[in-house]
């Protein structure tokens, strides 16, 4: 007899996973931040691998949703790379005049694509960038706006965004003076405010990587 076709499981049973992966994620991202000090090359790469994509092979194993598989799509890659390099763009648009605003000494010329070592610091800004959007918005904000598609758009974005912010919390303690840590707090969530609207737009994880990847690089150039 032919076998009975698989079915996904409930929209429930996959709620009912969902926060205490999160919960679960969040402890142990905080313990590895606070006690161990690995390089950054790893911290990006395998670090954020095991810690970000891990949980999100798990949550697929379990619910087999393939909601998250379609923001990764091959036929969203060329769309997303340019959708990315765009709003990327306007990021670091923004961050140099924001700088030359606030040294007020004009604009200066540097070769930064000539040096080795920004394409080895941009290369692990892809790193992070694939595997926090994958993790965050590919995984989280598509389960939120599942969970909660009777909330409004301000809600769900809202709650991604502090998501994101607390998750960003423990290294932002360790990195920047006491005084610091409010604003550069403040600068995550906003990052995580208009990253979960430009997800909820084009649910396009590539689109989300390349803008993560430029938007780091401005923060390492000018921060």
């Amino acid at each position: 007899m032919p076998s009975k076709p698989k079915t996904q499981p409930s929209a429930v049973a996959q709620n009912k996973i969902f926060f205490p992966l999160v919960w679960f994620t969040l402890t142990i991202w905080v313990v590895y931040r606070m006690i161990f000090r690995f390089p950054v090359w790893f911290d990006e790469t395998i670090g954020k691998a095991i810690f970000f994509g891990f949980p999100v092979w798990v949550y697929l194993s379990i619910t087999r949703s393939d909601k998250i598989v379609a923001t990764m799509l091959p036929t969203k890659l060329y769309k997303g790379l340019l959708l990315g390099l765009a709003v990327g763009g306007l990021f670091g648009f923004v961050g140099s005049l924001l700088k030359v605003a606030s040294l007020g000494n004009g604009v200066q010329e540097a070769y930064l694509f000539a040096a080795p070592e920004f394409w080895w610091e941009f290369f692990l800004a892809l790193m992070t960038g694939f595997w926090e959007s994958l993790f965050f918005f590919g995984w989280m904000m598509s389960v939120i706006m599942d969970k909660f598609k009777g909330r409004s758009l301000i809600f769900q974005v809202l709650m991604m965004a502090t998501i994101f912010m607390i998750f960003h919390l423990p290294n932002t303690i360790l990195r920047f003076s006491s005084e610091m840590v409010i604003p550069q707090s403040l600068l995550m969530f906003l990052f995580g405010l208009g990253q979960s609207l430009l997800f909820y737009r084009w649910k396009n994880i590539y689109a989300l990587t390349v803008s993560h990847a430029i938007w780091g690089m401005v923060l390492l150039l000018h921060v």
